[in-house]
């Protein structure tokens, strides 16, 4: 197969290409869809996807996700935009069922590298226990794949963001450095094996953190992508009403994130999400921790809110399935978020 290198074709990859936060707050206000008796998740306030009651015992998961590529090898790439998009029903309590391709391709980019980005998402859709089904592809300059994914839950066991409650205690199911790690890369100064620990990361489905979570019926959860922990930290507790208080020794870092972290490497979303979340933050960090916190991530973990007294057995049911689990901080009354 002919080498291309598809990072050379992207202005930015990943969710590090989303639309500014506040941005797209602003775009977003005016949009609020007409009432719909069973419309139980929408745009006001807006979560990971969408939800819409069928019955008294279904109700419809629908989410869209795609962005340019993150990486050059083509089967990682579709890999890692299906797992992104896959994990936003995850963590609204679903379960994909069917899966539809949105991909924009340049006409001189070779067949067979279409075929691998195809490959990639094919199984990761499968993993998640979904059919890829069919979907739709354009011509463009700059490649762009993902996934319009359709699934279900129980009208009364969806998971918000807006649910936390002050004594919860707060966890994160994947360590942090995506962006630093990738932006590190494409400037020649990653650090050896970080590369291949954030893909990896960035390839593990929140299929299974999910299933183990269930029978705790958390009060809140999100997934952290473009807006970094801080962003989608100071989504969930505006959501909620409460206050967010992150320890940033607890944050969890990839192999690398921190050390590059506190060599200034950043992201273009790390200035967007300081704006974003910046003015609702009291931050006490250092430089580099604090630079975790607002990283753009892709593909990036859940953060769970739920009664502080049910995360030592949390953490022992993520420990006996061998899956990663770290408690990062808690949910106070008051408003905001605090990174210690």
């Amino acid at each position: 197969m002919e080498t291309v290198a598809l990072t050379s074709l992207a202005r930015a990859g990943g969710c590090a290409a989303k639309y500014a936060a506040a941005r797209l707050e602003t775009l977003l206000a005016g949009l609020v869809p007409a009432d719909a008796e069973n419309l139980l998740v929408g745009l006001d306030p807006a979560d990971d996807a969408a939800v819409y009651r069928l019955d008294a015992e279904r109700a419809l998961v629908f989410t869209v996700d795609f962005f340019p590529p993150l990486v050059d090898d083509p089967r990682a790439f579709g890999g890692i935009a299906a797992a992104n998009a896959l994990n936003d029903v995850f963590a609204m309590g679903g379960a994909p069922l069917l899966a539809l391709s949105v991909a924009a391709f340049p006409e001189e980019l070779p067949v067979e590298v279409l075929g691998e980005v195809l490959a990639g998402a094919e199984e990761q859709v499968r993993a998640a226990g979904a059919i890829l089904a069919g979907g739709h592809t354009i011509r463009d300059a700059e490649p762009k794949y993902g996934l319009a994914v359709v699934g279900t839950v129980h009208p009364e066991a969806i998971w918000p963001k807006a649910g936390a409650r002050p004594g919860d205690a707060l966890f994160l199911t994947k360590p942090l450095g995506t962006g630093i790690v990738l932006q590190a890369e494409r400037e020649g100064r990653a650090v050896e094996g970080a590369l291949e620990a954030a893909v990896a990361a960035m390839l593990e489905l929140a299929r299974a953190p999910a299933d183990l979570l269930r029978p705790f019926a958390p009060h809140a959860v999100t997934d952290v992508t473009g807006f970094g922990l801080l962003g989608h930290a100071y989504e969930l507790a505006s959501r909620s009403g409460v206050r967010v208080v992150l320890e940033a020794e607890a944050l969890p870092a990839l192999p690398g994130a921190l050390e590059l972290a506190a060599a200034g490497v950043r992201t273009g979303g790390d200035r967007r999400n300081r704006e974003f979340a910046g003015p609702h933050v009291e931050s006490a960090a250092g430089a580099a921790e604090e630079a975790l916190a607002y990283d753009p991530q892709t593909a990036g973990g859940l953060l769970v809110a739920l009664p502080a007294e049910q995360g030592a057995v949390l953490e022992a049911a993520f420990a006996t399935q061998g899956l990663f689990l770290r408690r990062v901080g808690r949910v106070e009354t008051g408003a905001g978020v605090v990174l210690r």
